[in-house]
């Protein structure tokens, strides 16, 4: 989003009156924007007449108000170093000296671009062209290391569990043992009935799981059975649900005396934890919970990914089974049940889909563009009338899509799902250049060569579209120091783009306005003296045709007019003023409250499409399964002397302060607390070290579950070793974080060294990072523009006001996001960012044009920089919004949550720009 350059009316003096200069000869005036140039009187350039009239071109100026930097050079009589006598002129504090050198480089180089219109538009098509072959590199993303923090403390816990401990999934598999997701097929069984637990419901769930068993892969010509790709122990699949499988192998299981979370069947003891949900609960005489009902139970499907070979066959059977559920539902007809289903894969398979589902709309927010475009360009007269350049300004901003995301591809930066977001806020914001040109262009004489035009077009809007650019790309670059990589390619990506739709505003748009300005000459003559040897072509040219407009005439916009004459005092009146203030009371009041309600993380399964089959799938997972949280491994990280017994009470101890906070006791797992026992049994004393250690392999064959929990050195010597702890009651994301903290917390407290981890961790971590990582980058990107401002624009209160600005509208939108239900997550904090750069824009001009205003009224301060920048502002949020806005009626969350706080930056922006600080400014 950019404002139009801002042009102020210089202060006049109250008692003397400068004598206007002698209008220069054309071909001795200086070059535009060089210092000392000064406008001609009556030309869109010149300030008010004498006696504050407007000039004659004041409407047409406002359409295009020029930059702070633009603002200085002719409102400089304004700013005084010392005392001026009676008739001398006031000594003047030198502000341009950015914009005076830039202003002359951009004008040689539109002199350049207006001698030499069809080279310039070569280079960007032939870049374009080449950087375009980066897209072959596009591929999928790895959800693990774009949406969690990239200093995550489970990727290091994570590291340092697989350096320690190993697995057999071959052989001897444990899901909980795992220091990371393994391949597996999940299905939820729910009863259309109160419960699960009878004979006919059981016999639904065993023809299902034999169905499932039965798939084979295909593998160079050989069928691939299940039990070939699945995890095993002791030899044997390892079973789907540990009570079916027990009922499979006893048909006579009495289901109605089931104990809960531990169940005893044949001698055998077997945990239901997370196979059972939306359960109710009985005591038994023995103290143990009986499991009366339950609502749902789930059949995993574990299979081998120990070897690239078995991940290869592993993630190929998983393919078939996504592919065939459907036809087994099918063919099942079960009655008594509803299921859905899930794999490893169907994140990353989803993605991938969810993210096709967005090109088609972007063609059509190209349409919707390309239409606000022409509409805003369009005039009833041939030389006015900018259509064809209009469509021609768009297909720039296009251009600067595949050039940007092509070289990132070409240099190796992931083309992240949440990167698609981008092309459509690249049209809004892209298209704003090209309304400035436009705009400076109209306000050339006809009488002009168009080298002479060309070479005003761009010295007038040098400052404006370099700072509003250079302001947009910070804002964006500084997301780069975010933890989440999704932020960082996506700001790299979009800040990437900016820069070539800077460029290619300059050289490839740059020629398309030569070209027409040699149209408009054409057109000129047919009108003065129309030919019949002229052909259709050049006619059609001309449409629509129009009568002979003043060649030295300026373009007036309506809107313009209706913020000088209508909005401006209304807003200024006194009535309206206090209805404001009560609002922006209001505002801020809900943006607060809201901003205590915002939730924090970003769920997965928002990264599918609404109708995937997974969102039913976490629906129920999240209904009936919630209860019991992820199961925690809990590791000794250092050699310890677990002989001495005071060692032993420390550590037990510790894991004692586990089981105090959201764990349950009865599934602790533990070593050390069963081999003590086993010791005691066998006469054994733990408390000798040769003793305990030559103990160690025997136990190990009698308890072989624990074979991999211990890790025994080449030197005999416990390098480090783990327990396991059972969370519980941790559905929702602030008592995921709260659990994170606590069990860190009691791990980092114990006197014996140890981590906490669990695979789960590895997304829980977003929770503790997203608001302290919203919260730096916010406050470096503001800092940076607040230091943007002090620079650009010297004057203290404008960059008060811009500071201002920027906080109220990032509460704003964090506040409203809760009442819209977004979450405060990775995809809303890229918004955030953006949020910064869009105040910016919308502020630093409204604020600067007001104390820069010669008026000697505060209302009347207000009014003058709501003509000059009223229009250009809602403009410039219009277009964005039009760019973003086809991206609600998308099919996931991602895309719906980027268009939900856009529209919250663009709406809050705006207002603030328009309503809140041209009237809070009235009351200093």
């Amino acid at each position: 989003m950019k404002v139009h350059p801002v042009q102020v009316k210089p202060q006049e003096e109250p008692e003397t009156e400068p004598e206007p200069e002698p209008e220069p000869e054309p071909e001795n005036e200086p070059e535009p924007g060089a210092v000392g140039w000064q406008p001609e009187e009556g030309t869109p350039e010149a300030g008010p007449r004498p006696g504050g009239e407007e000039p004659g071109s004041g409407e047409a100026a406002a359409s295009e108000p020029r930059s702070p930097e633009s603002e200085r050079e002719t409102s400089e009589t304004s700013e005084t170093s010392g005392t001026s006598g009676p008739g001398v002129a006031p000594r003047r504090l030198r502000t341009d000296c950015l914009e005076a050198p830039l202003s002359r480089a951009f004008g040689r180089l539109g002199a350049a671009v207006g001698d030499h219109p069809w080279v310039f538009p070569l280079l960007p098509a032939l870049l374009t062209a080449a950087l375009a072959t980066g897209f072959r590199y596009v591929g999928s993303e790895e959800e693990d290391l774009d949406y969690t923090p990239i200093w995550s403390p489970a990727k290091d816990e994570r590291h340092f569990v697989q350096q320690h401990f190993s697995t057999n999934d071959s052989y001897s598999f444990s899901a909980s043992r795992m220091s990371a997701e393994t391949h597996f097929a999940s299905i939820l069984v729910v009863s259309n009935d109160n419960s699960l637990l009878d004979q006919e419901s059981f016999a639904e769930v065993d023809r299902l799981d034999q169905e499932v068993q039965t798939l084979n892969v295909q593998e160079n010509g050989t069928q691939v059975p299940y039990t070939e790709v699945c995890a095993k122990h002791q030899g044997l699949c390892v079973p789907c649900n540990p009570l079916l499988y027990s009922w499979q192998q006893d048909r006579t299981l009495d289901l109605t005396r089931v104990s809960f979370p531990v169940h005893v069947h044949a001698g055998h003891i077997i945990s239901l934890l997370g196979f059972f949900g939306g359960n109710t609960l009985g005591k038994t005489p023995g103290g143990n919970q009986l499991l009366l009902e339950t609502k749902a139970l789930r059949l995993l499907y574990y299979l081998k990914t120990e070897y690239s070979e078995d991940n290869k066959q592993s993630r190929k059977w998983l393919i078939h089974f996504l592919n065939q559920f459907k036809d087994i539902k099918k063919r099942l007809a079960l009655k008594k049940v509803q299921v859905v289903h899930f794999t490893s894969l169907s994140r990353q398979l989803e993605f991938e889909v969810t993210s096709k589902t967005v090109i088609p709309l972007f063609h059509l927010a190209y349409l919707l563009v390309i239409l606000f475009a022409v509409t805003s360009c369009f005039r009833l007269d041939c030389i006015r009338n900018k259509v064809l350049v209009a469509i021609l300004g768009v297909s720039s901003a296009v251009l600067a899509v595949v050039s940007s995301f092509g070289l990132m591809l070409l240099i190796g930066v992931p083309f992240v799902i949440i990167v698609k977001n981008s092309p459509f806020l690249i049209l809004g914001v892209g298209v704003d250049d090209m309304f400035i040109m436009i705009s400076a262009w109209q306000k050339t004489s006809l009488m002009d060569s168009i080298r002479k035009r060309m070479s005003r077009v761009y010295a007038h809007v040098a400052v404006s579209i370099t700072i509003t650019t250079l302001t947009n790309v910070l804002a964006f670059y500084t997301g780069i120091i975010s933890s989440f990589r999704s932020i960082q390619y996506f700001c790299i990506y979009t800040g990437t783009t900016l820069l070539f739709c800077y460029f290619y505003s300059i050289t490839w748009f740059g020629a398309v306005m030569a070209l027409d300005g040699k149209r408009e000459v054409l057109c000129l003559q047919w009108l003065k003296k129309p030919s019949q040897k002229w052909s259709s072509l050049k006619k059609a040219c001309c449409l629509p045709f129009g009568s002979i407009p003043d060649e030295q005439e300026t373009d007036v916009h309506p809107m313009n007019v209706f913020f000088r004459d209508y909005f401006g005092p209304f807003l200024t009146h006194t009535k309206t003023k206090f209805f404001i203030v009560l609002t922006y009371i209001l505002y801020m009041t809900s943006s607060i409250y809201g901003c205590l309600q915002v939730q924090e993380g970003l769920d997965l399964r928002n990264l599918a499409s609404d109708d995937s089959y997974i969102t039913p799938y976490f629906d129920v997972e999240e209904d009936y399964f919630s209860d019991y949280g992820p199961r925690v491994m809990v590791v000794v990280t250092e050699n310890v002397q677990y002989w001495y017994e005071d060692v032993r009470q420390k550590l037990e101890k510790c894991m004692m302060n586990f089981e105090e906070n959201k764990v349950d006791k009865d599934v602790t797992e533990f070593w050390l607390k069963t081999y003590v026992q086993y010791m005691k049994n066998n006469s054994q004393d733990p408390n000798d070290k040769n003793s305990f250690m030559d103990n160690i392999s025997g136990f190990l064959n009698t308890f072989p579950n624990f074979r991999y929990d211990i890790n025994i050195s080449s030197s005999n010597e416990i390098i480090s070793s783990r327990g396991f702890i059972q969370t519980r009651d941790v559905a929702y994301p602030v008592k995921k974080k709260l659990m994170l903290q606590q069990v860190r917390g009691i791990a980092k407290k114990c006197e014996i060294p140890l981590l906490v981890y669990s695979h789960a961790f590895i997304y829980f971590d977003q929770y503790g990072a997203i608001l302290e990582n919203t919260l730096h980058n916010v406050m470096v990107a503001s800092a940076a523009m607040f230091l943007i401002s002090l620079v650009l624009i010297p004057h203290p209160m404008c960059a008060l006001w811009v500071t201002f600005a920027i906080g109220s509208v990032i509460v704003g939108v964090t506040g409203f996001m809760a009442f819209w239900k977004v979450n405060l997550d990775s995809i809303s904090m890229i918004n955030l960012v953006i949020c910064i750069g869009f105040s910016f824009d919308f502020s630093a001009h409204i604020s600067y044009a007001f104390v820069s205003s010669s008026e000697p009224s505060a209302n009347g301060k207000a009014i003058e920089a709501l003509h000059l920048l009223g229009y250009p502002v809602l403009q410039s949020a219009t277009s964005t919004i039009i760019g973003v806005c086809i991206l609600a009626a998308a099919q996931a969350y991602i895309f719906r949550t980027f268009f939900k706080v856009m529209f919250l930056v663009m709406v809050f922006g705006a207002a603030h720009g328009l309503i809140f600080i041209p009237v809070f400014l009235t009351f200093i």
